[in-house]
């Protein structure tokens, strides 16, 4: 398809206008370390915010919402439980004041600052910096595989033969009389060529600005991505709602599709209208959707608990002013980030749903669900919001590539070279390694989306996989006192080797159906680990405590400050905690539901799940949001403030 001029306008204009934003705000970065990284932890916690919900909002995540959406309806409200979405209320909750109270720069930083320097904090040290980087390559990997995917089904020029990719072509491929199968062959390999190279195009234009003006560069551009997407998000809907009826949907549809509760089994059946789609069902595993849940769940509490992994949410929460704007910016994540983004993927599913399902019947068994998302914008965005909409999703695809992008050298520069190489280097020495580490990741993780085919198997072994061998050790150092470095490293080791074998293809494995027992194999490790070790230093525990007061068995670090003549008071907050936790999931939830009740114009549903938020938003309002504090003994910003200037 090619583009109409003023689509290319707009979208011209916008890479111009992201660009010179990112390098007019890049001279910020200069001033140091903590500016480069964390933006001097000087931004408001509503743009850090913003910019979160922007890297979140990325291409491959949109186009697999928009195909479960299709294919499960609002049953697949609850799929994102596999991140696990729900992780941003715990952060909300607790753990963001508690990882912010640190003053930490990097996840591997706060480590230290839980076990020490010793060689068993160093070992601790090691792992979650070779944990960050591996998180850092598949992001930027999936996040290729996705924007690829949209260019190439937009933009007329064949890049693949401008690069001369076709080179990677088999011999008995390249001839240009070729016919039949051997055409379509030929056909279908240069399709995939040609997204590999959009792929590359884009991530060197985001490159630029990120690697150029670090944080600061991110945070501002992502604002600007947002609203891009939100103002593209409100058009998609309008236009479905203007197209679409209820009554057109409701025909389009299996009974149930409008209905997000479920019971042992899934309850849709789609062999009247498009048996692909029950193929697909049965094929991803979500048939005995009950056990899928509980699955999710299972592995979504523990995961949540765990706390953030060292990527793009850490560094914003660690970018915060104080511990309270780091609470606030996660809660406003649920907020920005579901309201917009449901709004995009509802209006695109239900116009794929009436228009483009017997297209998709006439692919048969060999249906592409995750093309409905770029074939749906060719056929029903009209001039002018095409290019609105594609900048959305270039936008989308920019922050969720700058975000690890700008979190990797944060860890080999701060974390390794600093740290255990050149301690006393200028800051211009840094910010220069800064830069090498940034445009070898980009290498490294182009050259691993060219090997990426699927958005869904992608997804699963990032969340299941990684995340799932992350989170045993990260579970227990928030809340058992006698975790070691030793019992960490121990417990991440197996769980990325558990991870890198689940990806290999020669494992036929579903990641979420090993969690359980991985999760296990590293609490076993982490346990034993640390019980046959010494424990770490008692000061170390000490400073930990004192900082952060997390909940849990903290008991003899307590008394032993208390022996010092400095009594510390418990935290007891571990119900209420929870309970917000319990209320705040279904806050999220009902923000998730309501858009798409309104796209599809099913008033009552709309009306019970606007009414569920207000609820709980009150309830949240008095029972967390009043009890939020900066530090464990004082209640204000100044005291925090003072607490930072001396340490």
């Amino acid at each position: 398809m090619a583009l109409h001029p003023i689509d290319l306008a707009v979208i011209a204009a916008y890479i111009g206008l992201t660009l010179a934003l990112g390098f007019w705000i890049s001279s910020r970065a200069k001033a140091g370390m903590r500016s480069y990284f964390l933006g001097g932890n000087r931004l408001p916690w509503y743009a850090l915010g913003l910019s979160n919900a922007s890297g979140m909002f990325d291409v491959a995540g949109t186009m697999w919402l928009v195909s479960i959406l299709f294919v499960y309806g609002l049953k697949s409200i609850w799929i994102p439980w596999l991140w696990p979405v729900f992780n941003q209320i715990f952060l909300m909750v607790f753990l963001s004041v508690w990882l912010r109270r640190s003053g930490a720069m990097t996840g591997a930083e706060w480590i230290t600052f839980r076990f020490g320097d010793g060689t068993a904090a160093r070992l601790s040290h090691l792992i979650i910096v070779l944990f960050a980087l591996i998180l850092v390559l598949a992001y930027m990997a999936y996040g290729f595989l996705g924007i690829g995917k949209l260019a190439a089904q937009f933009i007329p020029l064949d890049m693949a033969s401008a690069l001369h990719l076709d080179v990677f072509l088999p011999s008995h491929l390249k001839e240009a009389d070729l016919s039949g199968d051997a055409l379509l062959q030929r056909t279908s390999m240069m399709v995939g060529l040609n997204e590999k190279a959009y792929g590359v195009f884009f991530i060197i234009l985001t490159s630029l600005y990120v690697i150029k003006g670090g944080m600061y560069s991110v945070v501002f551009t992502e604002v600007l991505q947002f609203v891009v997407m939100t103002l593209a998000s409100i058009g998609v809907a309008i236009i479905a709602m203007m197209h679409v009826s209820p009554d057109m949907l409701a025909a389009a549809t299996p009974a149930g599709w409008d209905n997000p509760f479920f019971g042992w089994e899934l309850g849709l059946d789609w062999s009247e209208l498009l048996p692909s789609a029950n193929e697909k069902i049965a094929t991803e595993g979500y048939s005995l959707f009950g056990i899928f849940f509980m699955l999710v769940l299972l592995k979504g509490v523990f995961t949540s608990l765990a706390g953030p992994a060292p990527n793009y949410d850490m560094q914003r929460i660690l970018s915060a002013r104080t511990p309270v704007e780091a609470a606030k910016m996660s809660a406003l994540v649920s907020v920005v980030l579901n309201l917009p983004r449901y709004l995009f993927i509802t209006g695109l599913t239900v116009l794929a749903l009436v228009y483009f399902s017997p297209y998709l019947r006439g692919m048969g068994a060999d249906a592409d669900f995750e093309s409905v998302l770029p074939l749906a914008l060719k056929e029903f965005i009209p001039t002018g919001l095409l290019g609105l909409t594609l900048a959305g999703l270039l936008a989308a695809f920019m922050s969720s590539f700058a975000a690890p992008l700008n979190a990797a050298p944060a860890y080999i520069v701060n974390d390794v070279y600093r740290k255990y190489i050149r301690p006393d280097a200028p800051a211009k020495t840094y910010l220069r390694m800064s830069y090498i580490t940034s445009t070898i990741f980009v290498i490294a993780g182009t050259l691993f989306g060219l090997f990426l085919t699927s958005i869904d198997t992608s997804i699963k072994w990032i969340t299941a996989g990684l995340y799932g061998g992350y989170t045993a050790a990260n579970v227990v150092k928030w809340y058992w006192w006698r975790m070691n470095g030793y019992g960490y490293f121990w417990g991440m080791l197996v769980g990325i080797i558990a991870a890198l074998a689940l990806g290999l293809p020669q494992i036929n494995i579903d990641p979420l159906h090993a969690f359980p027992f991985f999760f296990a194999a590293c609490l076993a490790a982490v346990i034993i680990g640390s019980l046959a070790t010494p424990p770490t230093d008692m000061e170390t525990l000490e400073e930990f405590y004192r900082k952060t007061r997390p909940w849990g068995f903290w008991k003899p670090v307590a008394e032993s400050l208390c022996s010092k003549g400095e009594p510390v008071s418990l935290n007891t907050n571990m119900g209420r905690d929870l309970l917000n936790v319990a209320v705040g999931i279904i806050w999220q939830t009902s923000l998730i539901c309501s858009p798409i009740f309104l796209v599809i114009q099913d008033w009552s549903k709309l009306g019970a799940s606007f009414t569920l938020v207000l609820a709980t938003s009150i309830f949240l309002k008095f029972n967390w949001y009043d009890h939020l504090r900066n530090s464990p003994e004082h209640s204000t910003d100044q005291a925090f403030a003072q607490n930072e200037v001396q340490t």
